[in-house]
């Protein structure tokens, strides 16, 4: 028997579940395509744990919270601990005075310094941030280290499907763009990544490269293998990535080191991430439904603290009946 249902079995469902075990609740996990895979937004997410840096352009709550992800998913994954590097080209200079201006818990980059952290980019990069406390994870390994983490305390995923209504008793709904029907207010925005081989380039750490147009972010996968991302559309499409896409992410990483363009494309994807108006996620009583959602492109950094506040709230109402029908 189960205390709470949890809808949706990626990355905030995943630790909604694991949010509730560690209340003392039993929770039932569905999702009517099973484990995680490509279906799902957080199979193609960058797995950065940056709350310094996504403080650019988010509230603070994302900086607050976000600081207790990386210590967090460490009890589930590994976490690399390398910081985060943010470079730009001398043309965009500005761009980098602007982010630094926008950010804390960063430290000024020469040439030197940068060689030091990166030695591949010794002659290409003569000014940088480096944000030492930031961290970054494998998204697909960590999902499966976390799905069987819970597995190995009772919770397995059920390839089914149940709406909301038809629950009986308190339910965590965390099925991202499919629970709009309910979240009028939420949108989709579209996300589109590029995983790519380029052994002779060694980087230890993500990388950003700032760019008024085409931004970028590069994560290093192990092995050789790169995750290029950054794209950020206002669109509902699931359709695959793009031509014009592909080549902004393609040339900004030619941008940030010529030897990309040998590299080999491994993969290209598209999802959709949910969001709403404000970008920041939340949660969302509706009845006996916490709906869970609004991640935006903070579903790796947020999840964790967000899934803990809706495994509490649950907790306190399970002990003082908030949840009874007058």
């Amino acid at each position: 028997m189960s205390d709470v249902t949890i809808i949706g079995a990626g990355v905030a469902g995943l630790w909604a579940a694991r949010a509730c075990l560690a209340q003392g609740l039993r929770p039932r996990l569905i999702d009517r395509k099973g484990t995680p895979g490509p279906h799902g937004c957080s199979w193609w997410a960058g797995g950065m744990l940056a709350p310094f840096c996504e403080g650019a352009l988010s509230e603070p709550a994302v900086v607050t919270h976000g600081r207790r992800a990386a210590a967090l998913w460490r009890e589930v994954t590994e976490v690399t601990h390398k910081g985060t590097l943010v470079l730009a080209p001398e043309r965009d200079r500005a761009e980098l005075q602007r982010f630094a201006a926008r950010t804390e818990g960063h430290s000024i980059c020469d040439a030197e310094a940068i060689a030091t952290l990166e030695p591949d980019f010794a002659p290409r990069h003569r000014r940088g941030l480096f944000f030492a406390e930031e961290a970054h994870l494998n998204p697909r390994q960590a999902l499966h280290d976390l799905t069987q983490t819970l597995a190995a305390q009772g919770v397995e995923i059920e390839t089914t499907f149940l709406a909301p209504s038809e629950i009986a008793g308190p339910a965590i709904d965390c099925r991202g763009m499919a629970a709009s029907d309910a979240l009028p207010g939420l949108r989709a925005v579209r996300g589109e990544m590029i995983l790519l081989r380029a052994p002779e380039i060694t980087l230890t750490r993500p990388i950003r490269l700032l760019h008024p147009r085409h931004p970028l972010y590069v994560v290093p996968r192990g092995d050789g293998i790169y995750m290029l991302g950054a794209t950020q559309i206002e669109s509902a499409s699931r359709a695959k990535i793009t031509a014009r896409s592909a080549l902004e992410l393609l040339s900004a990483a030619y941008a940030l080191d010529p030897r990309f363009a040998e590299g080999e494309i491994i993969e290209m994807g598209a999802n959709l991430r949910p969001a709403f108006a404000n970008n920041l996620p939340g949660i969302v009583q509706r009845g006996t439904t916490l709906h869970l959602n609004g991640l935006f492109r903070h579903g790796f950094l947020m999840a964790p603290a967000l899934a803990e506040q809706a495994a509490e709230f649950l907790a306190t109402a399970a002990t003082g009946d908030l949840f009874r029908e007058d």
